[in-house]
């Protein structure tokens, strides 16, 4: 799992909630390092900043779901809780948005939800 977050303390809490639930998370802090990581590695699930250092998540949505094969699976995660927001981010193909603040337990309910209607036959491991 890929975890694109610039705030730290978000990152290092998310990160370690999700590694004690059974997930292996990997954190970036900006768009550029989120696009090499998705270049050299794959991964079952991203969870997104939409409001990043060089970048807008949006973005990130975007080149994502141009390459047309649907995958990885994609949770939104900011603060920025305007319908459009939420709406746009659903439509360019995010699987789930989560508004901050959010719950841990929340977030790992989400990612076990998401992850169960995307893997299609995948192997278990997070």
């Amino acid at each position: 799992m890929l975890l694109v977050e610039d705030e730290p303390a978000i990152l290092e809490s998310l990160a370690f909630v999700l590694e004690r639930d059974g997930f292996t998370p990997h954190p970036t802090s900006s768009l550029s390092s989120a696009l090499e990581r998705l270049q050299s590695e794959t991964f079952e699930l991203v969870v997104l900043d939409l409001m990043l250092p060089d970048g807008s998540g949006f973005d990130l949505i975007r080149t994502l779901r141009a390459s047309g094969r649907g995958e990885p699976a994609l949770i939104v995660l900011s603060s920025r809780d305007h319908e459009q927001d939420r709406v746009r981010a659903l439509e360019m193909g995010a699987d789930d948005y989560v508004t901050k603040p959010f719950s841990p337990r929340e977030m790992v309910a989400r990612a076990r939800a998401v992850l169960r209607r995307t893997r299609q036959g995948a192997p278990q491991e997070v």
